[in-house]
């Protein structure tokens, strides 16, 4: 059933269904300050991997613009290297494991936010 069918059953009301962008840009701007907040030290404000501590790292931060390198990503193993850390994807041991800082949820919301920036859509 599209929405068009759903709202003329009486389904959706006009505001519901006015709402449904404003609830994906809601996400998507919370899912950007969370990245501002944990991320961009390390992967940048450009999300390039160019962040203030990348010019320390020995292995540099991944670069979340690069639409190829993360079209090529699933997004469970996104998700689990958010969660537990590079090294549980077998990646740098200098990615942090965000679990217990981070919900699912928040970290959901990452996973989408990095196919938005990455322009690579879900995997």
């Amino acid at each position: 059933m599209n929405i068009r069918t759903l709202f003329l059953a009486g389904t959706l009301s006009l505001a519901s269904l006015a709402a449904l962008p404003v609830f994906a840009a809601d996400a998507t701007a919370n899912s950007a300050k969370v990245y501002d907040t944990y991320c961009v030290q390390c992967h940048g404000t450009n999300r390039d991997g160019n962040g203030i501590n990348s010019t320390a790292m020995a292995v540099k931060p991944r670069d979340h613009t690069d639409t190829k390198g993360m079209g090529d990503t699933p997004d469970e193993e996104l998700h689990k290297a958010i969660k537990s850390g590079g090294g549980a994807v077998n990646k740098s041991v200098l990615m942090p494991r965000w679990d217990g800082v981070l919900s699912d949820a928040e970290i959901d919301g990452l996973v989408s936010y990095l196919r938005v920036v990455s322009k690579s859509g879900s995997k």
